[in-house]
């Protein structure tokens, strides 16, 4: 699989300006805001698991995946560290494998949609459509087009994230953040926080 083949060689080669060692910033303040108690949640993209492992340790009921065996490997290895139960999983979002049962209650995706949807956003929703319920909140963090870099995370353009996410989601909410720096980049790239609630509807 060329795509997994491409994240392991990142990984493999510390190419990976996302890691900063900590959990999302953003997740926290997004939880305290909107008041999102502990329940089955779900990472999308979890890569070393530094995001997961704080959720558990909130309590929640933690499964996250990644597309890459090191990131799992070196995920597993911090929740075994922190004491934290978590199932980690080696799979890819837009083909999912039948381990991956939902529904969940909170998914959190730090970066996976605005890459994978450049391949098959349909793809994408298909899982998290199959992977949720009617009120499951999630929080998705995007590049922002607002702000073109290179390099840096994927960007997307307001508009495309209603018309993508919104088949599925209402936006909840939908404001600009910087993400996290990590130890080797103190750029902090302009992004979209993004609080969606799945539909009634479909």
């Amino acid at each position: 699989m060329a795509a997994q083949a491409r994240w392991e060689e990142r990984y493999q080669k510390g190419d990976t300006p996302w890691e900063t060692g900590q959990p999302s910033s953003e997740l926290q303040c997004v939880l305290v805001e909107a008041d999102i108690q502990p329940c089955r949640a779900l990472e999308l993209g979890c890569g070393t698991g530094a995001s997961a492992v704080w959720l558990a340790q909130q309590g929640f009921e933690v499964t996250a995946l990644d597309l890459s065996q090191l990131a799992i490997d070196r995920a597993r290895q911090r929740g075994n560290e922190a004491g934290v139960g978590i199932n980690f999983i080696i799979a890819d979002v837009l083909k999912p494998p039948a381990e991956l049962t939902g529904p969940f209650d909170f998914i959190f995706d730090r970066g996976c949609y605005h890459v994978v949807r450049r391949e098959d956003v349909t793809a994408y929703l298909a899982t998290v459509r199959s992977l949720t319920r009617p009120g499951t909140l999630g929080l998705v963090l995007t590049g922002n087009a607002r702000e073109p870099h290179e390099p840096g995370p994927p960007v997307v353009a307001e508009e495309q994230i209603r018309a993508e996410l919104g088949v599925l989601f209402d936006i909840v909410r939908l404001r600009e953040f910087r993400f996290d720096q990590s130890q080797a980049d103190d750029k902090r790239f302009l992004g979209w926080s993004c609080l969606v609630r799945r539909r009634k509807d479909n």
